[in-house]
């Protein structure tokens, strides 16, 4: 059996229900994946992505059998892959399945890259016209939400290598400029330039990577580590 085969039925068999059998929902799967070669190579991004990240995590098996963040994100590319080919219902009834058995609410029409890591995954919420870029890892109940009414385009652009921590907030039509770092509970409203370090309500920008390439979703420094100050000049802090 091939990779592909091995999660079509993995996922359909924790996604099923008495309204869709496993073996409805894995022809749905395998017809994404078989018909996506941008799939097939998210797919093992988004595992290598958790195995060199989450410290958590022994083996690529794990990632694979036990790792809900990675189960909802394959599945919202099914979803994805629906959506665009015109099924809409059944792209949100993959969509509900996920928010039941996962705690992990993303829109079909969401924009994900590749070699995402949702760690822990509970309470995350991503809106209908949102895009995630590559290399991003998005910690529990982060949330890219919108502002504005149906039909426009109301959510987040977050940019590639961005660490969103546990229960940020970012909502409206704003941007996260690449290697951006969110702090854990921080609520951003406004745009980001690149390679920011932002902390808050409302977000505060403390600081900025000195290295142009710097990707913090890589290293995963949340805590002001020796190591991560070395690479970020900070500012002041008055008024946070």
């Amino acid at each position: 059996p091939t990779l592909e085969s091995a999660l079509s039925f993995h996922l359909a068999n924790r996604l099923s229900s008495p309204a869709m059998l496993s073996t409805q929902i894995m022809s749905l799967i395998r017809e994404a994946l078989d018909s996506d070669p941008d799939f097939r190579r998210n797919l093992r991004a988004d595992m290598l992505a958790v195995r060199d990240r989450d410290p958590a995590c022994n083996c690529l098996p794990d990632v694979f059998l036990y790792f809900k963040g990675f189960h909802a994100l394959q599945t919202y590319r099914v979803s994805h892959y629906l959506w665009r080919s015109g099924r809409r219902v059944l792209a949100h009834y993959l969509q509900s399945q996920v928010s039941q058995h996962f705690q992990i609410d993303i829109h079909p029409n969401a924009t994900l890259g590749s070699g995402i890591m949702l760690d822990h995954g509970t309470g995350i919420v991503v809106g209908e016209t949102a895009h995630l870029g590559h290399n991003c890892s998005v910690l529990h109940h982060v949330t890219l939400g919108g502002s504005g009414k149906k039909g426009v385009d109301r959510h987040p652009k977050v940019g590639n290598g961005v660490l969103l921590g546990a229960g940020s907030s970012v909502l409206g039509n704003i941007q996260i400029g690449d290697g951006c770092q969110v702090g854990a509970g921080t609520l951003v409203i406004e745009d980001l330039p690149p390679r920011s370090v932002a902390v808050g309500v409302p977000a505060k920008i403390i600081g900025r990577f000195v290295d142009v390439t710097a990707q913090p979703s890589i290293g995963m420094n949340q805590l002001g580590s020796k190591e991560a100050a070395e690479d970020i000049v900070m500012f002041g802090m008055d008024g946070i």
